[in-house]
């Protein structure tokens, strides 16, 4: 869509009415000011109705009737003459509009449209935008102002200046680099092996193609060729296992140190951890902000760690058996005195649905982040960047500049 109208500072993002108000109209509210207002905000909500409510008039407004914000008092108000209302009705209304909770102590609303806007708010306020919070009274005909109603917010976000180093449109967004290359090798190695060990194991179970010896054909060395890559897989995958063992205790990435595997170690994380549990159950809309793992999917990947070390292990349990009489396979093999071959073997293929179900259900999650959140999540797995707003506040990491 091309326009000549200037792209203001500012920029209008998430916008949240609790009382009634379409967006429209609430845009409408934080756009209305003296037409000679240089506000970056006034500025912003007006482009934003220009661009997805034309249709939105906005109210002419007399420099007289405007009573701006004071360090004191962090909120301005204003008087719209003549504002037409949903029903075709024109009346003259006052408007609050400012910083949050100056608007709120000033405005009534009842308790699940405050809980809404607080949440709502927080959230913006997180990713890097600044909500400006409006409330609305009546003017009755004899000049009384009534009760100001709280409306809603309308966030905004600083628009950088586009130069050579920025790779987004208008330079609100920062690239953090995140995952470091040995982790980003260690998690496509662990897919490859995964899917081999997978492949070659379930043939190993359930011969499904290939010359069978019932029909009285020569079977050859099919079988032998896939045990022979199952098992070289298998012994690549303890290795890749020992490589991450060692990079928690000595790698300088912090996100790769081993305190990261525990990541519930204040009442916050356990807060932090219900309302992700929450969010990713569609109970709710939001989740706190983090820049690597949240705390539910560092303790799936915890406990994926220690998934794939029971199947490393049933696997080696398993292996010993080629192995009658050597002192160090027997001592492996100890399990199968204890338990049987059978139920290690039922373990270690139940181990191995599970670790697909993971891989199906890691895919989707990952893949609707991305498209949520725009964080590129899902390419840091190649590049290992990261996207976020500028000004954003993750719970894990300083505010991005």
């Amino acid at each position: 869509m091309t326009t000549d109208t200037p792209v203001p500072q500012l920029q209008v993002g998430e916008i949240v009415s609790v009382g009634g108000l379409s967006h429209g109209r609430l845009l409408a509210l934080a756009a209305a000011a003296p037409e000679d207002s240089n506000d970056p905000v006034v500025a912003a909500a007006r482009y934003a109705v220009r661009m997805d409510h034309p249709a939105t008039e906005l109210p002419p407004v007399d420099p007289e009737d405007v009573d701006p914000a004071t360090p004191e008092r962090r909120y301005a108000v204003l008087r719209l003459r003549g504002l037409h209302l949903p029903d075709g009705s024109t009346r003259d209304v006052m408007v609050m509009r400012g910083e949050g909770s100056a608007v709120l102590a000033a405005s009534h609303a009842g308790r699940q449209a405050r809980g809404l806007l607080r949440k709502n708010a927080d959230h913006v306020t997180q990713r890097g935008s600044r909500p400006l919070v409006i409330a609305a009274a009546p003017i009755a005909a004899d000049g009384t102002i009534g009760d100001y109603r709280l409306q809603g917010f309308v966030a905004v976000h600083a628009v950088h200046p586009h130069t050579e180093e920025d790779d987004t449109e208008d330079g609100s967004w920062v690239r953090i680099s995140l995952w470091s290359a040995s982790l980003r090798w260690q998690h496509w190695i662990n897919v490859a092996l995964i899917f081999i060990l997978s492949c070659t194991g379930y043939y190993m179970m359930d011969p499904f193609f290939g010359p069978s010896a019932a029909a009285g054909q020569d079977t050859g060395y099919l079988m032998g060729w896939v045990r022979l890559i199952h098992f070289t897989a298998g012994f690549a995958w303890v290795l890749v296992g020992a490589t991450r063992i060692v990079s928690a205790f000595t790698s300088r990435d912090r996100y790769l140190r081993w305190p990261t595997l525990w990541p519930l170690k204040s009442r916050a994380d356990l807060r932090h951890l219900r309302q992700v549990i929450g969010h990713y159950a569609l109970i709710s809309k939001e989740a706190p902000l983090y820049l690597a793992h949240n705390p539910l999917q560092q303790l799936t990947y915890t406990m994926l760690y220690v998934i794939g070390g029971l199947q490393i292990g049933t696997g080696l349990v398993l292996y010993s058996l080629a192995y009658p009489g050597n002192p160090f396979w027997e001592l492996i093999g100890t399990p199968i005195h204890w338990f049987g071959i059978p139920p290690i073997r039922l373990l270690h293929t139940m181990v191995m649905f599970g670790l697909w179900a993971f891989v199906i259900v890691h895919v989707y999650l990952a893949v609707r982040a991305d498209s949520l959140e725009r964080h590129g999540g899902v390419s840091a797995m190649m590049n290992g960047g990261v996207w976020l707003r500028r000004g954003s506040k993750p719970v894990d990491a300083p505010e991005v500049e």
